[in-house]
């Protein structure tokens, strides 16, 4: 019988979109990673005008880079079988119940002490933003909690194929460490770009999207419930 030490842990990056870490497990939940997987699929669904030219490009792209859909409410990965999770700019495209859902996934598939990592748009410089300027209307839009809707019979069932990409909720460093431990992980930090708690961390980028974004790391408890 093989001991779990002596199996290989995985990295894994989870909503990677264009992003996908090398040599990573790497899922993305888009429609288009999961069209990708099927080309004659892809170009029936490209044909058809439901896909714009970006969403066909993005198809082909993630096929070549091998990132495989999955849902990040339910991870396709053994109880115990990573030792670092990645997510950068997903997370506030979840609901409240869906946020939970994904960090009970996480907690299940996190080997004991692993790191989860979580990137997220930072509420606090949006709001800093809007004090600076005073323009409401930018602040609301800079959220992107509430996005037009779209207009016509093609774009209307372009986005019920498709889905949205507009935000669900919005975080800063405090609220996701409060996030991270209500939900059974442990020593939940904020970190500014570019820091890690993560040994050997290579090849992941510690600094995606830092104009915008706050960095929290956590920990699985060491011991499996």
């Amino acid at each position: 019988m093989t001991s779990r030490r002596a199996v290989a842990l995985k990295r894994v990056n989870v909503g990677c979109g264009r992003t996908p870490t090398p040599g990573w497990v790497n899922f993305d939940n888009s429609w288009s990673v999961r069209l990708g997987q099927h080309p004659l699929l892809l170009r029936l669904v490209a044909r058809s005008g439901l896909l714009g030219d970006a969403q066909l490009a993005f198809a082909q792209e993630v096929r070549a880079l091998g990132v495989r859909w999955a849902d990040a409410t339910r991870l396709p990965l053994e109880d115990g079988s990573v030792e670092l999770l990645y997510s950068s700019h997903m997370l506030e495209h979840l609901d409240r119940a869906e946020a939970r859902a994904f960090l009970g996934e996480v907690r299940r598939v996190l080997a004991p002490g692993a790191i989860v990592r979580l990137a997220v748009p930072d509420i606090s410089r949006l709001v800093s933003g809007y004090l600076r300027s005073g323009d409401a209307d930018a602040f609301v839009a800079s959220t992107l909690l509430a996005t037009s809707r779209p207009r016509g019979p093609v774009a209307r069932l372009r986005a019920a194929v498709v889905g949205g990409r507009d935000h669900a909720w919005m975080y800063d460093g405090a609220s996701l460490c409060q996030l991270l431990i209500a939900n059974g992980f442990v020593d939940a930090q904020v970190l500014a770009a570019g820091e890690t708690t993560i040994p050997l961390p290579a090849p992941l980028d510690l600094q995606e999207r830092a104009d915008e974004s706050v960095y929290v790391e956590a920990r699985r408890d060491a011991h499996r419930s």
